[in-house]
This record gives C-alpha cells, sequence and structure tokens, in this order.
C-alpha cells in the first residue's frame, strides 16, 4: 500500500488516492479498498451540482443536442478534499469507537485499518 511519501508531494490528494487504490485492489486489501472507494466517491459526491440549481422552463427554450443540457460539476479546491477525507477518516474512527464499546472488535478493526489507509495519504 502506497502511503503519503516525501515522493509524492504535491501531488493533488484525489490523484493519491486514486494511485492507491489499484494496488489496493492488487493486494485484495478490502480495507484499502473501501476506504478509497469511499473517500473517492464523497469526493465526486461533493462536486455534484445542487438539484434546485436546475431549473426547468418551456420545451421550445430546451437545449438541443447531445449534453446540451448538462451543468458542469463543481471545482473542489485542494482544501476541500482534504476536509472531505478527514471527515471520512473522522467518521471511520467515531463508529469504530461505537463499535468497541459494544464488543464489535472485528467491525472496530476494519474501521480502524480503513482510517489508517486514509490518513497516511493525507
Amino acid at each position: 500500500m502506497t502511503t503519503g511519501t516525501s515522493d509524492q508531494l504535491g501531488v493533488p490528494l484525489r490523484e493519491r488516492l486514486r494511485a492507491a487504490l489499484k494496488p489496493a485492489m492488487k493486494a485484495r486489501d478490502r480495507s484499502a479498498v473501501s476506504a478509497l472507494r469511499s473517500a473517492l466517491s464523497a469526493i465526486d459526491n461533493a462536486e455534484a451540482i445542487d438539484a434546485g440549481d436546475v431549473k426547468a422552463g418551456a420545451l421550445e427554450n430546451s437545449a438541443l443536442g447531445l449534453g446540451a443540457a448538462e451543468s458542469p460539476r463543481r471545482d473542489l479546491s485542494e482544501t476541500e478534499i482534504v476536509q472531505i477525507v478527514r471527515r471520512e477518516i473522522d467518521e471511520r474512527r467515531t463508529a469504530a469507537a461505537e463499535y468497541d464499546r459494544l464488543g464489535a472488535a472485528e467491525r472496530r478493526d476494519q474501521l480502524t485499518s480503513e482510517a489508517d489507509v486514509l490518513t497516511a495519504l493525507l
């Protein structure tokens, strides 16, 4: 599993997450794959535009052609992406603490491992 090393300084976090996914899949590291896919999905979801921003109008005023009615996604800054990944880490650590309290050590260990994978890439 690739970690956040000095050779990755300056590489955007999203790219580090994507780069770490392939080796994790090859290694069949379920915790890493789950954490990386979840973080990438959270970033993608944050880029989606609010459905309330889309306005419908009369048919004769509709856009024509392939993709003409699509709206561009939001562009997230690196700081926003880091905040999303930190939130993913915090959610896993909070849930792991709850599972620990309930005595579910296996699930706690899985969530802790996922949080560690994401932390290593920050």
